[in-house]
């Protein structure tokens, strides 16, 4: 069924710019008289506004104060690594980045791009700083308590791509808790793992908790033992993943017949920490990941994990910072699906296990 036309007394300046190929930042100051645009950015918009016969309104006035057309964007970087240059070696973070940069130049944004560490002093203040400089924030992990964000929200509208929206601010995510449950499902049912282990991700972490909460509910119910506490904490890197490892094992522990691992990047680690001591993936010990970073399926062997749409991710959530920035309005809580990678680290020959992998994916109701 043909949408309806729109009349003259609905079209807004958003129909102007989608006309006129412009942010409608543009359009604003163009119509209000603000700022030097450039002649051909003028034309361009008084040419959509002739073609839509558009009168303009207060709307166009009110968008325009204040208005930078940058978004800031904070991620918490990693401490001293056991593996070299670790942190640029992965791509999560950057790819998520190139989502939103995609967005913001569908808008005619810019990016200000910082990262804060996991002791900085001070981390509200300079986030607090960047917000300053910027239209809204997008923040990648929970660097801040609920009323932090609540304080930096009474600057500029705040996204955060990890945990849950909080009453001052919405959140971008992925669905965890179904990827974790796919991966327990094939250990479990597809290969008949019988002992689990979870090498689990920052503890302040809401994505871990969500996907630690799912892997002790699946495993349970699945009738598989499981293995989790202090021993197995890990913090999301190769070298927190590598360090479980090696003091499970030097205290004699002995190792469940498969571990999950909260990312790709710990996953690298305790293959390299199993292999260093002699130990096989998978004929001795199953590894599986979460995240499907690039270099995931160049492993050896090759990493089972679930595969997160990061570009994506990015991209979401800078459409929903704009259109809390543009109208005050924006989902409170987005999950986007996830799906379920089958190479050789989980125990299966190359290509034999997809199509069941491909099934659980399409019948579990995403």
């Amino acid at each position: 069924m043909a949408e309806p036309k729109k009349t003259r007394a609905t079209l807004t300046i958003y129909d102007v710019a989608s006309r006129a190929g412009v942010s409608i930042a543009s359009v604003s100051r163009v119509l209000n008289g603000l700022g030097s645009p450039r002649a051909e950015t003028r034309e361009r918009v008084m040419q959509a506004v002739r073609e839509l016969s558009f009168v303009p309104d207060g709307a166009a006035r009110a968008l325009s104060n204040g208005l930078k057309e940058v978004v800031g964007v904070v991620f918490r970087r990693g401490g001293e690594e056991l593996f070299e240059g670790e942190d640029e070696s992965f791509l999560f973070i950057d790819v998520i980045n190139r989502g939103i940069e995609v967005g913001a130049r569908r808008r005619g944004f810019d990016l200000l791009i910082s990262s804060v560490g996991f002791n900085d002093d001070n981390v509200a203040a300079r986030i607090a700083a960047l917000a300053g400089k910027a239209d809204g924030l997008i923040l990648h992990d929970r660097m801040l308590s609920a009323v932090g964000i609540a304080r930096l929200a009474d600057m500029v509208p705040i996204v955060t791509l990890a945990g849950s929206p909080t009453p001052a601010s919405l959140n971008v995510r992925c669905d965890n808790e179904f990827g974790i449950r796919a991966l327990v499902r094939h250990l479990v049912i597809d290969h008949g793992y019988r002992s689990l282990g979870y090498v689990s991700g920052r503890a302040d972490s809401p994505d871990n908790r969500t996907r630690s909460r799912a892997f002790e509910t699946e495993a349970v119910a699945a009738g598989a033992e499981i293995e989790t506490g202090p021993a197995w904490q890990g913090n999301y890197s190769a070298a927190g993943g590598a360090s479980v490892v090696a003091s499970l094992l030097d205290a004699g522990r002995k190792l469940p017949r498969a571990i999950l691992c909260a990312n790709d990047q710990t996953a690298l680690g305790v293959i390299h920490a199993l292999a260093q001591r002699g130990i096989r993936v998978p004929q001795d010990v199953a590894i599986t990941g979460f995240d499907d970073v690039p270099v995931a399926r160049h492993l050896h062997p090759p990493l089972t994990t679930i595969r997160q749409p990061m570009q994506e991710l990015g991209a979401k959530a800078f459409d929903i910072l704009y259109s809390r920035i543009s109208a005050g309005g924006g989902k409170a809580d987005t999950v986007l699906p996830v799906e379920l990678i089958v190479r050789e680290s989980c125990g299966c020959a190359q290509g034999s296990m997809q199509a069941s992998a491909t099934a659980l994916v399409a019948t579990d109701g995403m």
